[in-house]
């Protein structure tokens, strides 16, 4: 999904190693800007010669005029590094062509043309992962957003839609798995070569272009859809993993059953194919009909993958899928609308994976992410709206916001009109755009006239950056309960002023002496500011607000210490619960950071939550899974996102000290909880999962108030481990203490899984993510490791990427955690730039920390600016973070 430009440079070039190139920020490209394309491709045509070290491609388009578009007499094919082999229109010379940069320009005088294209490209040297690339013998391929432009010469743009006819070969005993878009045609052999023809019939942007070729065996299931078409699905893996793939593919079939359920949505071609690929820049890619994965997201087995992994594959699996219809069949006019696609199926998959499992644990882990990642992002340099008005480089708007936020916006549409109204708003967009090449503007007017909702002011959040802060007093006089609110959305880069925006909020006002509410109820508060009064209150009420995180907002409230343990211990709204505990920890984080609180205050404060706490471990009325979110204490970076200027220093050392004194106080009914836990058999069903997660959780409070006990408890639970999620529960509390348990353990670890990469890649995490004091070493020291590579991305995130989310190592006070980032950056940038960019942004974060480690910080990206030959992905995100 995320696909980066190639470095100015290529790679591995020794003539160039020293020269000292200034890197030069690539043209903004504007939304306003957009213009049909002047040419239409109907079909196109592809033969691929497939080798490893050498693919010949010849491509041959058809291409007539665009009525919708302004006349040209020549047609712009984008490239990438790409020379013309040989290259004819209509059978003959091409005698009006140039190559402008890396694209090839045709001067072309009729109306309708054939042009016939012939490249040649080496994928085995695509370390970019972009386009055609080698994976372990294997070739695929990832061509969004701008990676078909690295295998053939196009219009290599989202709006220019094509019917793909593809013929394949090469050599039998190397790839004798041939696949790619729609549906197979043909296939023959000769030799020691055979072929195979593919035909996808509905039409798409070369984005979705997709091949594979390789030795792989299959999982294969079949799927009869509710108009009776009987589709065969595969889940390709390597020989040797197909053990691991029941669980995929039965998210598969869950997937396309639901969304034919709750979306009216079917499935379309007689294939549906799915391959795990082990080099892969993200998660998964929906490409129609032939779905490429990154192992992570595709392999599983209970010795080797969590609860998380589980979870991530089922909702992963149903994300793509759901392109199916949020992506493919209605695809992006242009890259500014790239949330039409994906703030969409983010809520799909989201809606999908609450029906599967836990919806109020699932709406939880889905706030917990906007918030430990969006609203950084909002808050921060390189904040934008989640559908921007510009950008440079276009793999660097594959963030949060267009995902996360995206997804948000949409679900406050769904929210306002109710599940049935919503429905009747995406049959019609479904109904109106099957086929095209949309806008977001498609998409709301759709829910607009479908649902009967005034929607005007409601596209400001489409159009404006930045967290909207809801400052909110609760009033009460005689029997009326007054609510009055105030929003405001803060400055962001390009846009100092803004407006106010439609914000959704459920509420429901507790009685104190009953414990009880009349009912929620929904308010919109559409202008800067609004009251609303409601009667029937003899005392003032408690306030339960934004339930169900039902907006994307900061909520500001002076709110009673004891008005929040009321809501943590007897909120009916799961999410609302959560809230309570997560602000009542926060509210005293904040302060005790701030050195607002003496030791009184600090007392009494520790004790209240303390209180909240046992009421959540000792409540019947909840199961494990939701007790487990509720014993979770809020993250460093939340933490730092409610302060102005954030110490990190001071914030983990007060975040541990909370969590010390909570399990000295706890210690009984925690240690009571375990043991319950504990007599809990494996399986994966919700009550074992809920067990699994409150043991790891008391692990982990027990670390922080005695670590001897937690030492002992830990190795126990490691030894007697018969699944990964305890094995690496255990370990993840290990891995921070200095222990001979630890080092036995990691060893223990390591080489009991050493062979499997996507295990092998939580062991190096594990450490990168440790409360060690020792953790910069051993990142170190890992990176020098015979099993870690700079070339997989898995191999990258799983060191650096959870380093930099470790908030104890990263931001160490003398600046050797940022240089450590640097560093990788510097080396990375050349091998993989989409990688190397996606970096960044932990260093971006400056202006919010204090002084001295914000100077180490802007030091650490001025040294990345001053590099030459940076790319393009890296050069804009250092340069918009150092603003």
């Amino acid at each position: 999904m995320d696909i980066a430009r190639t470095p100015a440079t290529p790679d591995g070039n020794p003539e160039m190693a020293d020269a000292a190139v200034e890197p030069k920020a690539p043209p903004e490209i504007r939304r306003e800007d957009y213009a049909p394309f002047p040419w239409l491709v109907p079909t196109i045509r592809m033969e691929f010669d497939l080798g490893l070290e050498k693919t010949r491609v010849r491509t041959t388009m058809d291409v007539e005029r665009n009525p919708a578009a302004d006349a040209s007499p020549t047609i712009r094919l984008n490239g990438d590094g790409l020379q013309p082999v040989s290259l004819t229109c209509d059978g003959g010379d091409c005698a009006g062509h140039m190559m402008d940069g890396d694209d090839l320009v045709i001067t072309l005088e009729g109306d309708r043309h054939t042009i016939e294209i012939v490249t040649e490209i080496d994928p085995s040297g695509n370390s970019q992962l972009m386009g055609l690339y080698a994976s372990g013998g294997m070739l695929c391929t990832q061509c969004e957003a701008e990676g078909f432009r690295r295998i053939a010469f196009f219009p290599d743009r989202p709006d220019v839609l094509s019917t793909y006819t593809v013929r394949m070969s090469g050599p039998k005993a190397q790839f004798p798995v041939l696949l790619c878009n729609g549906n197979r045609t043909g296939e023959g052999e000769g030799g020691d070569t055979h072929w195979a023809e593919w035909h996808d019939p509905w039409p798409k942007p070369s984005y979705l272009f997709a091949l594979v070729a390789g030795d792989l065996v299959a999982r294969t299931d079949s799927f009869t859809t509710m108009g009776g078409r009987e589709v065969e699905l595969n889940v390709w893996v390597r020989e040797g993993d197909l053990d691991r793939t029941e669980h995929a593919m039965e998210s598969l079939k869950r997937s396309m059953k639901w969304d034919e359920e709750i979306f009216g949505r079917e499935y379309d071609l007689d294939l549906f194919n799915i391959v795990a690929v082990s080099d892969f820049n993200m998660g998964a890619m929906e490409n129609k009909g032939l779905n490429i994965f990154n192992t992570k997201y595709v392999l599983a087995d209970p010795d080797t993958a969590t609860d998380g992994d589980y979870d991530g594959i089922e909702g992963v699996i149903g994300h793509e899928y759901f392109h199916n219809w949020s992506g493919n069949r209605i695809t992006c006019r242009d890259w500014f609308q790239l949330s039409l696609k994906e703030g969409f199926t983010v809520l799909r998959d989201q809606l999908f994976s609450a029906d599967m499992g836990s919806a109020p644990v699932k709406r939880i882990e889905d706030v917990r992410v906007l918030r430990g990642v969006q609203f950084p992002e909002d808050s921060g340099p390189l904040a934008h709206p989640i559908r921007p008005d510009s950008y440079r480089e276009i793999s660097n708007f594959y963030t949060s916001t267009v995902y996360n936020k995206g997804a948000e916006v949409i679900r406050m549409m769904r929210s306002m009109a109710g599940e049935e109204l919503f429905r009747k708003g995406t049959d019609l967009y479904f109904d109106r755009h099957d086929g095209e090449a949309a806008t977001c503007e498609d998409f709301v007017k759709a829910i607009e006239d479908g649902t009967g909702l005034d929607l005007v002011r409601f596209r400001r959040w489409y159009a404006q950056a930045g967290t909207p802060k809801v400052v909110l007093k609760l009033e009460h006089e005689g029997e009326t309960a007054k609510i009055r609110l105030a929003q405001t959305v803060p400055a962001t880069p390009g846009q100092p002023v803004k407006e106010p925006m439609p914000i959704p909020l459920k509420l429901a006002l507790f009685d104190r002496s009953t414990g009880k509410h009349g009912g929620e109820e929904l308010v919109v508060l559409g202008e800067e500011s609004a009251e609303f009064a409601f009667d029937g209150f003899a005392e003032k009420p408690v306030l339960s607000i934004n339930r169900t995180f039902s907006a994307p907002v900061s909520i500001e409230r002076a709110v009673p210490r004891e008005d929040l343990v009321f809501l943590a211990a007897r909120d009916d709204d799961p999410f609302a619960r959560y809230e309570a505990m997560q602000e009542l920890m926060t509210g005293y984080l904040v302060a005790a950071v701030s050195g607002d609180l003496g030791e009184n205050e600090r007392e009494a404060a520790r004790a209240d939550i303390a209180r909240a706490l046992e009421a959540v471990i000792e409540d019947d009325r909840l199961d494990d899974l939701m007790r487990g979110e509720l014993m979770m204490m809020p993250s460093h970076s939340y933490i730092a996102e409610q302060m102005l200027v954030a110490e990190p220093g001071r914030i983990h050392a007060e975040r541990e000290a909370l969590k010390a004194d909570l399990g000295a106080r706890l210690a009984s009914p925690f240690h009571a909880l375990y043991d319950r836990a504990a007599k809990i058999e494996f399986s994966l069903g919700a009550e074992a999962k809920g067990a699994r997660k409150v043991k790891t959780l008391i692990l982990g409070y027990a670390a922080a108030s005695d670590p001897a006990k937690a030492v002992e408890l830990a190795a126990w639970q490691y030894d007697r481990a018969d699944n990964m999620t305890d094995r690496q529960g255990a370990l993840m509390v290990l891995a921070g203490l200095d222990s001979v348990e630890r080092t036995d353990k990691l060893l223990d670890f390591y080489n009991r899984y050493r062979g499997n990469a996507l295990v092998i890649d939580k062991w190096f995490a594990l450490q990168a993510s440790s409360l060690h004091p020792q953790v910069i070493e051993h990142v170190k020291a890992l990176s020098e490791h015979a099993d870690f590579t700079l070339k997989n991305p898995n191999r990258v995130r799983s060191l650096y990427m959870a380093f930099a989310a470790n908030p104890h190592g990263f931001h160490a006070a003398d600046g050797e955690g940022y240089d450590l980032i640097a560093d990788l950056i510097l080396e990375l940038d050349p091998i993989n730039a989409q990688t190397a960019a996606r970096s960044v942004p932990p260093l971006g974060r400056w202006r919010r920390i204090e002084p001295g480690r914000a100077r180490l910080m802007r030091e650490a990206l001025d040294r990345i600016a001053a590099a030459p030959r940076l790319s393009r992905d890296t050069f804009e995100q250092v340069t918009r973070s150092l603003g």
